[in-house]
């Protein structure tokens, strides 16, 4: 007999301690506890919480923002690590599944950072993490590009979980190499973002994006999205003198959940802060992809065919010395 589980879903809408990894994770931590106490099995957090969004990149000039990039290099974290390791002991603690975003930084260059989504069991393992696979437009001169390695649905007690980060839940082929593992349950982390075009409502694209996957794929979407704190409106003022008429911009920020008809589940929450819950249900699943199962049935897999790279990206590969080689090496010479 099928048995697809049931269960709350928490999305966090909400501001990190801007640049400061040590309180974000501790205002992580604590929300982790909050959601848990009001039966969250997962919960998820926007896009790059640890600890900040280069909002520079979008309002001055690559040089003016320069000084702002070494300050981002310095809040960033390493994967594992001990900051990390702070959000790992609240999801344990908690007994929850947590999908959070981290500017990560490269083990092996200063220079190097990624947008980082990491997946978090209830029982505080890493089950693993995704590098966003393309910056978007003024995010080029901050992250660099993730690799195929990070494209993966994990298996949990509470379904097949993955996830991508802003843009690239734009990205048709990412997320039908999701959706293709078996995916039913889908973290869409965002930042709010007031400094798009004028006519670009930020709040609806993230909602349809998130509806569009939804639908096509038959399953769950949990959308985290961060808002801008005073602290961040302040910080950007001292970059450029408008910086607060460009950050205060309404419908930049959407939370929420939506169901495998591409419905909001409950009441999503637009530009204020809080957590939005829901109830889910992978049994929804089921009937329509009777309709159109895109990784089944409803598709032509003689005609279309899809090949990632799943190899980790690394600057060097260094080859042992073959056994031979090495007893070579350490005879002495005659």
């Amino acid at each position: 007999m099928l048995d697809l589980p049931s269960f709350k879903a928490a999305a966090v809408q909400t501001a990190p301690i801007f640049l400061d990894p040590d309180r974000t994770v501790a205002k992580a931590a604590s929300l982790i506890h909050e959601a848990a106490r009001n039966g969250a099995a997962i919960v998820a957090f926007p896009e790059v919480f640890v600890a900040g969004y280069p909002y520079w990149s979008w309002i001055a000039d690559p040089v003016t923002c320069s000084p702002w990039f070494e300050r981002l290099i310095r809040a960033s974290v390493l994967v594992p690590g001990p900051e990390i390791d702070q959000v790992r002991a609240a999801a344990r603690e908690a007994g929850v599944h947590v999908v959070i975003g981290v500017n990560e930084r490269s083990p092996v260059s200063l220079g190097t950072l990624y947008n980082t989504m990491l997946f978090i069991g209830p029982d505080g393992a890493i089950l693993g993490k995704h590098r966003k696979l393309v910056p978007t437009w003024a995010e080029k001169l901050t992250w660099a590009p993730g690799d195929g390695s990070g494209l993966k649905v994990y298996d949990t007690a509470i379904g097949r979980l993955g996830g991508l980060a802003c843009g690239e839940n734009t990205n048709t082929l990412a997320r039908f190499a999701l959706l293709a593992q078996g995916e039913l349950l889908h973290v869409a982390s965002y930042i709010a973002l007031p400094v798009a075009p004028a006519d670009y409502d930020m709040a609806e694209a993230i909602k349809v994006r998130a509806a569009a996957h939804s639908f096509e794929g038959k399953l769950f979407t949990i959308v985290s999205c961060s808002t801008i704190s005073e602290e961040i409106i302040v910080a950007m003022e001292a970059l450029v003198p408008d910086a607060r008429a460009r950050l205060e911009r309404r419908n930049s920020a959407f939370s929420g959940v939506l169901g495998p008809d591409g419905r909001t589940v409950g009441e999503p929450l637009i530009d204020a802060e809080g957590i939005v819950y829901a109830d889910i249900d992978l049994g929804r699943c089921i009937q329509p992809k009777q309709m159109h199962d895109i990784i089944g049935h409803y598709n032509r897999f003689d005609i279309f065919d899809l090949r990632v790279n799943g190899a980790v990206q690394q600057p060097v590969s260094i080859t042992p010395l073959a056994a031979a080689d090495d007893a070579d090496a350490a005879a002495p010479n005659p």
